[in-house]
């Protein structure tokens, strides 16, 4: 199974400490100085949404946003575009795209330090439902590939995945840690 259109979120620490509105004039100005490898193009501002998803930066190839679907507040990072390469390769992009927009707003001076990454609990989506329905035989098919994928990412830490199972939904999981992972030792890993 070819994967596309991988979703990596990665779940902020202290969901009360985050406050939604100044992440608009963060992400205007990642637009004007174009921060990332892919092209940014606008924000679109769902607040009002209640567990929806919040501030989104849209670009061409893919979408930040810190979303509370579900009520799980996170930096979420969505590919659109389809990306050459194996099934590796595409985890690999979406996981190091998520992780670095959290590093930056991590940093992010205008946040004040209240976007943390709680390093533990990353949730994962396949925003296809035609190519990967939430059915058995997909979890089945793609287990192989998400294995070797924690291996790398949290070197042999051990963690567990919950497969939610209602088939309306995108294909997903939730990967949890034995251990916390900052943003930096992940992306260390992801480079290795």
């Amino acid at each position: 199974m070819e994967l596309q259109h991988v979703n990596v979120k990665l779940l902020v620490n202290d969901p009360a400490q985050v406050d939604l509105e100044p992440l608009i004039p963060v992400f205007h100005n990642w637009i004007e100085r174009q921060i990332f490898d892919e092209l940014l193009l606008d924000i679109a501002d769902y607040r009002h949404v209640h567990e929806g998803p919040g501030v989104v930066l849209i670009g061409h190839q893919g979408n930040y946003s810190v979303d509370n679907v579900d009520g799980r507040l996170g930096i979420r990072y969505n590919r659109k575009a389809a990306l050459e390469g194996s099934n590796q390769d595409r985890l690999h992009q979406a996981m190091r795209s998520a992780l670095n927009a959290c590093q930056r707003l991590e940093t992010e001076p205008g946040l004040g330090g209240a976007v943390r990454f709680g390093g533990q609990e990353i949730d994962v989506f396949l925003n296809d439902r035609l190519l990967a329905p939430n059915i058995g035989e997909t979890r089945t098919a793609l287990e192989r590939e998400f294995e070797a994928f924690w291996k790398k990412l949290f070197r042999g830490a051990e963690y567990s995945v919950s497969y939610p199972s209602d088939p309306r939904r995108l294909f997903g999981f939730s990967v949890k840690t034995s251990r916390p992972f900052s943003t930096a030792d992940l992306l260390a890993n992801l480079a290795a």
